[in-house]
């Protein structure tokens, strides 16, 4: 929540408080992907770039997919308008999503050989692309953990610089991780994504 909503809240309680929960109350019938579409729909018709680049994120995470996105921008039509869709679609360039790119809005997920596991260091931390993903890797021993490089508050890309030790600080609002559990260690709340992945035929696999 913003400085500015928890000033309200502090100096205008018994004025602010009722309408989030109204906000709250005329949610509860729907699941959590509708009200993250709902949510991304009404950033975009206020053209509200910050609100838009966070419900977009937790719409991602809570399971929606580009495809569903899209296609409720697109139903929106008749009270966005296609300036306002165009300037949401401005906004997805720069975010540079895996996700929305042609070539993965229809693809099917499936396994990705990162590489022979012997190139990856027991203790150490590496850093991979793999179909258009960069990715985070750490290996203890026999135990592998593989992070997508995007950090998961607005998805900003953390380049191999931002790697310090074991620390990786996202440059845009930073949020601090540990990489060799992944989690959140400063400023924010949500752990990198890890990706489910196996070892076959000597080689590192990850599933996306």
């Amino acid at each position: 929540m913003s400085d500015a909503l928890n000033y309200l809240i502090a100096a205008r309680p018994d004025a602010v408080l009722p309408y989030f929960k109204m906000l709250k109350e005329a949610g509860k019938h729907l699941d959590t992907r509708t009200r993250d579409l709902i949510s991304v729909i009404t950033k975009v018709d206020a053209q509200t770039e910050g609100g838009f680049r966070q419900y977009l994120t937790r719409a991602l995470r809570n399971g929606a997919s580009a495809n569903e996105i899209l296609d409720a921008l697109f139903m929106a039509f008749p009270t966005l308008g296609f300036a306002k869709i165009v300037w949401a679609t401005e906004i997805l360039l720069d975010m540079d999503i895996p996700e929305f790119h042609p070539d993965n809005l229809d693809a099917v997920p499936e396994w990705h050989s990162i590489g022979p596991v012997d190139e990856f260091a027991s203790g150490e931390i590496s850093y991979r692309e793999c179909g258009g993903r960069n990715l985070y890797i750490y290996r203890d021993g026999d135990e592998f953990r593989v992070y997508d490089s995007r950090c998961p508050h607005q998805v900003t890309n953390i380049p191999h610089l931002a790697l310090d030790g074991t620390k990786l600080t996202c440059p845009k609002h930073h949020w601090v991780f540990e990489v060799t559990t992944g989690e959140c260690t400063d400023v924010g709340n949500r752990p990198l994504n890890e990706f489910k992945h196996e070892i076959k035929d000597g080689e590192l696999k990850v599933f996306w």
